[in-house]
């Protein structure tokens, strides 16, 4: 086995996946914070502060730390999830010391200077504003939303105007100090690295983060509910959600096996149903977001607005009949394809540190390719139709943005998924 995994006295860990033949390294810090460990008032900071790490600390101005990665070939980068929040660097393999110098440096000794947070603001403020024009990026938002109305897992990452506009370096310290704390924090390493090495660096730059597991998260509440926003659009962009599974659930990975053989595909039973038969989107597909404690199974699709009533009809029809009949032939094809997904992770630096991160600071643990892979073939047609069937009897959630006018009421799209005939 390739990784190795250790606990530093601060309760930091440091979880590396050696890659023989390759020439690189992917460095990340990451913390078990992201949007959901934010209050209502602080909607929007810890994308914030991803952003304002990057904007100079006692040894280095914004421009030095761009200067010294790039010198040597390198970039960096950070990216705000729902429930974590990374901070990465690739180099070259003799690079991985000053990787870690520059990724500690920028997260214990910010600065966080005034003239910079208003730029960021600013910033991000055209972000948002990016997502706005973006109706299919945006429509998931939505739908998130209501998914899980009134909590912190529903909101966007990005904030809105208003809230970013409200945050101050007082509100970024505040959250940094409450969560960027050593016990909900991995450093991982995947590529031309070696352990002890990695260790030793982790103990140098990182060895002083406060000892202790940051703030909690409370329980997700799956609401359900819609969120219709009427536009001026060429297409309708629709997303249907239904309850979906955490990570560490036994029927996550059925789940995830159905949502494959429903939409994952050119031959998958939406898109042929959908788009080669009937002609009635361009893009249609299914998805499964796990999170520590609740997942997300859902379909989005872009119409013109003269479809629509045809659409979502056949769209709900095929949900259940998937769930229902999946067979072992739709089954094994869809296993095929996450298969391939996981091998071409595989080789891939940057995607082993990230799965490293995510599984110890979700599950506690690191979670092997060969284990997801029996796992996966372990997974029988009762499986799927169990974990499909389960999740599509929960209360939907609707978004919808465009010429949504057409777009029947939610009631009348989900009592299309009654019983139906079950296949021998």
């Amino acid at each position: 086995m390739s990784v190795e995994v250790t606990v530093l006295s601060n309760g930091l860990t440091v979880a590396t996946d050696r890659m023989e033949h390759v020439g690189t390294a992917s460095v990340s810090v990451t913390f078990g914070a992201g949007s959901r460990s934010e209050a209502e008032s602080e909607h929007g900071l810890a994308h914030l502060l991803e952003h304002m790490a990057f904007k100079g600390t006692t040894r280095r101005t914004a421009l030095r730390i761009a200067e010294e990665i790039e010198e040597v070939g390198g970039d960096l980068n950070a990216a705000t999830g729902v429930e974590q929040t990374s901070y990465d660097a690739r180099v070259l393999a003799g690079d991985v010391p000053l990787a870690l110098d520059i990724l500690s440096d920028i997260l214990t000794s910010p600065l966080f200077p005034e003239d910079e947070l208003e730029r960021e603001k600013g910033v991000i403020l055209q972000e948002i504003g990016a997502v706005e024009d973006t109706p299919d990026d945006l429509v998931y938002d939505l739908a998130q939303s209501a998914a899980f109305a009134g909590q912190a897992i529903g909101r966007p990452i990005l904030g809105t105007p208003e809230s970013v506009g409200s945050l101050d370096r007082a509100a970024i310290s505040g959250f940094l100090g409450r969560h960027y704390q050593a016990g909900r924090a991995i450093v991982a390493a995947a590529g031309d690295v070696r352990h002890s090495d990695v260790v030793a660096l982790a103990q140098d730059h990182l060895g002083g983060l406060a000892n202790g597991g940051g703030e909690g998260t409370s329980q997700a509440r799956w609401s359900g509910g819609e969120m219709r926003d009427v536009r001026d659009l060429e297409q309708a962009h629709i997303v249907m959600a239904f309850p979906g599974l955490a990570l560490s659930h036994d029927d996550t990975i059925a789940l995830q096996v159905y949502a494959n053989l429903l939409g994952g595909g050119m031959s998958s039973r939406l898109f042929q149903e959908v788009r080669e038969k009937r002609g009635l989107v361009y893009t249609i597909q299914a998805f499964h977001w796990s999170f520590a404690d609740t997942g997300m199974l859902g379909v989005y699709a872009g119409t013109g607005e003269d479809d629509i009533r045809e659409l979502m009809p056949v769209m709900m029809d095929e949900m259940a009949d998937a769930a229902h009949t999946a067979s072992e032939r739709e089954i094994a094809r869809a296993k095929a394809q996450m298969r391939m997904s996981l091998e071409l992770a595989r080789e891939q630096p940057v995607a082993r540190a990230e799965r490293l991160s995510r599984q110890i600071l979700t599950l506690g643990r690191v979670v092997t390719a060969e284990e997801i892979l029996a796992r996966l073939e372990a997974v029988t047609v009762e499986d799927v139709r169990r974990a499909a069937l389960a999740s599509l009897s929960g209360p939907p959630a609707l978004a919808a943005i465009g010429p949504v006018r057409p777009l029947p009421q939610l009631d009348r799209l989900t009592g299309r998924l009654g019983a139906r005939p079950a296949a021998a």
